[in-house]
């Protein structure tokens, strides 16, 4: 496992205490699992992500993620409907540890409420609660 300050914290996405990301994009937000999470993880080798059309509310429960370490749970960082999923991991699941934001996302969904973002962390925040302040 990395140091945090070893890790990437992009500026453009706001980020949970669950560490998922969210970055918002043209209406709609791209959502997936940080950096940290990750690399806390190991090796992704199953990825399980809803179907399209599926809505879900912030903080509950849309799929999960298994390591050989473990499987983590994955939660909405806002509430929505799902328009789209990355089904290259179906055969790609360790896009997420190569390219957590980038290739690795995971869903897309429309916001139930956009103002949602809003209550996320920034970059130097959830840095912040990485380091324990």
């Amino acid at each position: 496992m990395k140091d945090p300050s070893e890790l990437n914290f992009p500026a453009d996405v706001r980020y949970t205490t669950d560490h998922e990301w969210a970055r918002a994009e043209a209406g709609m937000v791209r959502i997936g699992i940080t950096d940290y999470a990750q690399d806390q993880l190991g090796d992704i080798v199953f990825v399980d992500l809803p179907d399209v059309g599926r809505s879900f509310q912030k903080g509950r429960e849309f799929g999960a993620v298994e390591s050989v370490k473990a499987v983590s749970e994955l939660y909405m960082p806002l509430g929505g409907e799902v328009t789209s999923v990355n089904r290259s991991l179906e055969n790609e699941p360790d896009r997420v540890n190569t390219s957590p934001y980038q290739d690795g996302w995971m869903i897309v969904v429309k916001p139930d409420d956009p103002s949602e973002m809003g209550t996320l962390m920034d970059c130097n925040a959830y840095c912040d609660m990485l380091k324990g302040k």
